[in-house]
């Protein structure tokens, strides 16, 4: 004996079968409906760098330079240091440009932009701020490394 619910037409296997092969469209919103903002709630972004807790920026100490081998096709010796952040998380960090003065204990500041042949270095140190200077004798791209513009004597 089927149940009362079993009966509905709507619900029954061959029902749903062809709902689903059907041709015909769900309801849409209407313009008016998509400027009043009804529909799906936008997906949040997921931060690239979370370790900074939204921040653009966060300061942090060096706890240790280390030199790295990149991966696979690359081959040289990239400069990286383990940083403290001031909200207690520990990361790795690159150090972008030739030469640094940066070493245990420094105050350094740390941006997200993770080093792409370096596994596990997530974030880029800021060059020029904190105790770590600019690199000396660049010419192109100076605002990147932290460096004056050269005097025209």
């Amino acid at each position: 004996m089927l149940s009362r619910f079993m009966s509905n037409t709507w619900c029954t296997p061959l029902r749903q079968a062809q709902r689903l092969f059907s041709s015909t469209t769900t309801m849409q919103a209407t313009l008016n409906q998509i400027k009043r903002g009804s529909g799906p709630p936008r997906r949040k972004k997921i931060s690239t760098a979370p370790q900074l807790d939204q921040c653009p920026q966060r300061k942090g100490v060096v706890l240790r330079v280390m030199v790295l081998k990149p991966k696979k096709p690359n081959s040289a010796q990239r400069k990286a240091c383990r940083v403290r952040l001031t909200n207690g998380n520990v990361v790795s960090a690159y150090i972008p440009g030739e030469g640094h003065d940066a070493q245990e204990h420094s105050i350094v500041y740390v941006r997200g932009g993770r080093c792409q042949d370096l596994p596990g270095v997530k974030y880029h140190v800021i060059r020029g701020a904190g105790d770590l200077s600019g690199v000396v004798n660049r010419i192109s791209s100076r605002s990147k490394y932290g460096a004056k513009k050269p005097s025209k004597s």
